[in-house]
C-alpha cells in the first residue's frame, strides 16, 4: 500500500521494475532490446518524459492546492471573510483545473490508431479551453459574493486566523 501511495507522488518505482529479471544481458545472443521486460533502451521521446513530469507536477499542485484550500474554507466559515472567500475560491478553481489538464497528459501518451492517426497530443488544447471555462466560473463566483457582501455586510472574526489562512494560501 505505502508502495503505491509512493509511486502516485513520483517517489515510487516509476514502473522500472523489470519483474524479477535483475541485471539486463546484453550480450551477444541477440538480445532483443523490446523484449519480455517491455522497454527500450537509448533515445527516449522528449514528449513521454515531460508528460510524466508533468503529471508528476498536477498530483503534487493538485494535493497541495486543494489541502490548502480545505484549511481556508474552514477559516472562512468561521471567520466570514469574503477577501478569504476570494482566494479560497481561487485555489480551488486551480485545484480543479489540474483534472483535465491530467486527464489531457495522460492521454496525449496513447499511441497513435487508425482514427487518431497522430495520437491525442492535441487534447491538451481542450483540456486549455475547460481551464478558462473554470477559472471564469470561479471569478463569477467570487465577484457574486463580493457585490453580495457589498448589500449584505457581515463583521469579520477571528483576525488571526484569517490572517494566518492568507499566509497559507500565499
Amino acid at each position: 500500500m505505502l508502495t503505491r501511495i509512493l509511486d502516485w507522488f513520483g517517489f515510487g518505482s516509476h514502473g522500472h521494475d523489470h519483474g524479477g529479471h535483475g541485471g539486463h544481458d546484453h550480450g551477444g545472443q541477440g538480445h532483443d532490446h523490446h523484449g519480455p521486460h517491455g522497454h527500450t533502451h537509448g533515445v527516449i521521446d522528449a514528449t513521454i518524459a515531460t508528460t510524466e513530469r508533468g503529471i508528476w507536477a498536477i498530483k503534487w499542485s493538485f494535493v497541495i492546492l486543494a489541502t490548502t484550500a480545505a484549511l481556508q474554507l474552514a477559516v472562512v466559515l468561521f471567520s466570514g471573510s469574503v477577501a478569504l472567500l476570494a482566494d479560497t475560491i481561487h485555489n480551488i478553481a486551480d485545484a480543479t483545473t489540474a483534472i483535465p489538464l491530467w486527464i489531457a497528459f495522460v492521454l496525449a501518451r496513447r499511441r497513435p490508431t487508425r482514427t487518431f492517426t497522430y495520437g491525442l497530443g492535441r487534447v491538451e488544447d481542450l483540456a486549455g479551453i475547460v481551464i478558462v471555462l473554470i477559472i471564469l466560473a470561479s471569478a463569477l463566483v467570487a465577484g457574486y459574493e463580493a457585490i453580495d457582501r457589498l448589500f449584505n455586510p457581515q463583521p469579520v472574526r477571528f483576525l488571526g486566523w484569517l490572517a494566518a489562512a492568507g499566509v497559507i494560501g500565499f
